[in-house]
């Protein structure tokens, strides 16, 4: 048995012996290694280039360029006296004409005169302190408010320099990169990497620059530091606080894609950094904007709206928007939003696509010919004589003149509003006559606003940019109300919901998502997504119906209202809208002129698609002056761009 027992004994003693010798000499560099990584501090470059963004054609609409920075990163240990050092090192040798905050001057104030401090203290205070009456919190906050100006007076222009980069030095996370300056100067920057500051780095930092201006700038988006409301939602996805991220429309859309990886650096005892593992740019996102279409046509534009403001009646007239789409997919080529300023200054507001709403006028009368047509008020073929309407207590409606007989066919040619209110009545079961008294309910108004919302009107086009708008919906309840719906006087809508209307037309019902994407790559240029259309709804009408609507289109383009908005060898289909609305002439918030608007919506040619186009021009006439006289901006506009794309792509 004692034999057992020395057994046991020595081969315990052997297996210890074994894995001291393995963990000491065979594995001692794996657990240094482990050791180094569990204890090391790494942190991350300034930022790295976002991806591209690129028109159909690889032409770069939005790049990166790099400015240089200097940047401060904490050491291990280093203390409040050495970092007020760095700090009015860096204050001798940068320009900075950004000043500091009073509280932050008080602050740096306290920090390099604690006695002083100290004395700002009393007794009583002190006691209530050493009695847990008060925290040091509390004694810092009653110092703070103590510093008087007196005694910051005594701070000259170097003084209140270090107190701003000491500020900008201990600003958020412990590790985080502070950026001092931006767009330091080559002066700037060689001396202060020569001087081998303590903590202080040389660095790119990259920001987005625009090849074209302007143009479609508002589209593209910001970018920018983290929002507060968004700080958990980016922590989790494994950003950090001071990381520079989309904030607005593509940039923010395609996020995801965009951003770049930094590169990570392994921070020395010294301060000095060790490239550990290098960064990469973000992803390109490809659009289907054609950037020489949408130069072109805002050239006509600005042309169009120089020539129009020389016309009578114009004065309330400061802009136009031109939408041009492939029908058969929902993407975008063209998005041209322009506000005339004086001469020859123009604002680009291409965001007011599905920002801003209007009323379109008779424009949707497609969309009320289908609703007629799915709910068979309609009798096909059927002339009806086109006249005015009268409501009890409201003046008469009627169409912009005497039309005659008219079918559902030359109600679209001719704009028949009298047709249109015929169709809102048989909705409402009733029949017209004259001062009548007439009774609607919601369930009217919800039958017109679902059909309208499967063609677009009304509802989320899809479109690829955050916090599109819907416009707005009238929540009044009245027969007159129902009855100006159905002509497109009473709701509103933005631009892009008109594009996919006439789409949706185009497509015999298909509703497809709008997008502005064609496709994101990666930096070799490979595939990583490709735009794929996608069906929203299908709107239930027999074809037979829809080439009703396509006929009665065609007929307008070529032998109706839009004669002359596109040159007849292109064989369009479309519907013009003219609407009343109400201008805020002395911009007090306050409607005040009642002005005119005009649209348009087409898509050509009629056999086989390729392009689908909106034209809307707001306030290009009103009733406040001597003459009547309308300027057809539009149809102007309408025409020079269709001729310009059709001709040219």
């Amino acid at each position: 048995m004692r034999k057992f027992y020395i057994f046991i004994a020595f081969l315990f003693f052997s297996i210890a012996t074994i894995s001291l010798y393995n963990l000491i000499f065979l594995k001692k560099s794996y657990y240094e290694e482990l050791y180094q990584d569990k204890t090391s501090v790494y942190v991350s470059s300034l930022s790295r280039p976002r991806g591209r963004i690129l028109d159909i054609n690889g032409n770069i609409l939005v790049d990166n360029i790099g400015v240089k920075a200097i940047v401060y990163r904490k050491v291990n240990n280093i203390s409040v006296k050495e970092e007020i050092s760095v700090a009015y090192k860096l204050a001798e040798m940068l320009e900075i004409s950004e000043s500091t905050s009073l509280n932050d001057l008080k602050k740096f104030f306290l920090i390099k005169n604690q006695d002083i401090g100290n004395n700002l203290i009393t007794e009583e205070e002190k006691d209530l302190f050493n009695h847990r009456k008060l925290n040091s919190n509390d004694l810092y906050l009653l110092k703070l408010d103590r510093v008087t100006d007196e005694m910051l007076s005594s701070f000259d222009d170097i003084d209140k320099k270090a107190a701003y980069i000491y500020s900008l030095m201990n600003k958020g996370y412990y590790y985080d990169a502070k950026v001092i300056k931006l767009d330091v100067t080559e002066r700037e920057y060689a001396s202060v990497l020569e001087e081998k500051i303590k903590g202080i780095t040389n660095e790119m930092y990259f920001k987005r620059d625009y090849p074209y201006g302007k143009t479609l700038k508002s589209i593209f988006g910001g970018v920018g530091q983290i929002p507060k409301n968004l700080e958990s939602y980016y922590l989790g996805l494994g950003y950090k606080l001071d990381d520079i991220v989309g904030v607005s429309f593509l940039e923010l859309q395609y996020e995801e894609y965009l951003k770049g990886e930094k590169d990570t650096y392994l921070v020395n005892n010294d301060g000095t950094l060790t490239l550990v593992s290098e960064g990469k740019r973000g992803n390109d996102l490809v659009l289907s904007i054609d950037i020489n279409m949408q130069l072109g046509i805002e050239e006509i534009v600005k042309e169009q709206i120089k020539s129009g403001k020389t016309l009578n009646n114009t004065e309330y007239y400061n802009g136009s928007y031109v939408l041009v789409g492939d029908p058969n997919n929902g993407t975008i080529k063209a998005l041209v939003g322009l506000k005339y300023l004086d001469d020859d200054v123009f604002k680009n507001v291409e965001s007011d696509v599905i920002n801003s709403s209007f009323t379109v006028g008779s424009i949707v009368k497609g969309a009320s010919m289908a609703m007629g047509y799915q709910n068979n008020l309609i009798e096909v073929g059927k002339n009806v004589l086109d006249k005015c309407v009268k409501l009890y207590l409201v003046p008469e409606k009627c169409s912009y003149k005497k039309l005659g007989m008219v079918d559902d066919i030359t109600a679209l040619k001719t704009s028949s509003n009298y047709y249109q209110f015929m169709l809102a009545m048989k909705l409402a079961g009733v029949e017209y006559s004259y001062n009548m008294k007439m009774e609607v309910t919601n369930r009217e108004f919800d039958i017109y606003r679902k059909v309208f919302g499967e063609f677009g009107l009304g509802v989320k086009t899809g479109i690829d940019l955050p916090n599109e708008q819907t416009g707005i919906k009238g929540t009044t309840i009245a027969a007159d109300l129902l009855l100006n719906f159905a002509i497109g006087q009473y709701d509103t809508y933005t631009p892009v919901s008109l594009l996919q209307y006439i789409n949706t037309i185009a497509n015999n019902g298909s509703r497809y998502k709008l997008s502005l994407m064609n496709k994101i790559i990666d930096n070799n240029g490979n595939v990583l997504v490709n735009y794929e259309k996608e069906e929203l709804n299908k709107f239930e009408l027999s074809d037979e119906y829809f080439e009703r609507i396509k006929t009665g289109f065609y007929q307008v383009v070529n032998l109706g209202t839009g004669y002359g908005y596109v040159n007849p060898e292109f064989k369009a289909l479309g519907k013009t809208g003219t609407s009343e609305t109400i201008y805020d002439s002395d911009m007090d918030g306050i409607g005040d002129v009642k002005t005119i608007n005009n649209t348009f919506a087409m898509f050509a040619p009629i056999d086989n698609p390729k392009y689908s186009m909106v034209v809307i021009s707001p306030n290009v006439s009103h009733y406040n002056g001597k003459t009547d006289y309308f300027a057809y901006i539009n149809r102007f506009i309408s025409k020079s761009v269709s001729y310009y794309i059709f001709n040219n792509y």
